[in-house]
């Protein structure tokens, strides 16, 4: 498969999973932390399949374990919802509160790995 093959059979098996009903199964807690629930989406939407943070993950897309250092609040959020180079635009799968913890949380990995497992 080429990688525009992979890249759409990804985007179209999250989109699959994020529309299951799941409404009988017990719904997990809510953190009320938008990092904790940032990282939660992170997981979910599979983007540690491309993205390593603090060595963990892929290599297909970049390091994001200083993110926060690199990229303004702004530009992460462009990032997530437009896409760009091998990343698929995520604007019309994720919630805008998704977004926004996906944002916060991105951005708080401008500390290293010691002082985020802390929070």
């Amino acid at each position: 498969m080429n990688l525009f093959t992979c890249a759409v059979f990804l985007l179209f098996s999250t989109t699959a999973a994020l529309c299951q009903d799941n409404s009988s199964a017990p719904s997990p807690q809510r953190s009320s932390d938008p990092r904790i629930r940032g990282e939660q989406a992170f997981t979910e939407n599979g983007c540690p399949q491309c993205h390593t943070v603090h060595q963990h993950g892929g290599t297909k897309g970049p390091d994001l374990s200083d993110a926060g250092h690199r990229l303004s609040d702004d530009q992460i959020r462009t990032q997530i919802l437009k896409g760009g180079k091998q990343m698929p635009a995520f604007g019309q799968i994720l919630k805008s509160s998704e977004t926004d913890d996906l944002v916060a949380y991105v951005h708080s990995l401008r500390e290293d790995e010691k002082t985020t497992k802390k929070q």
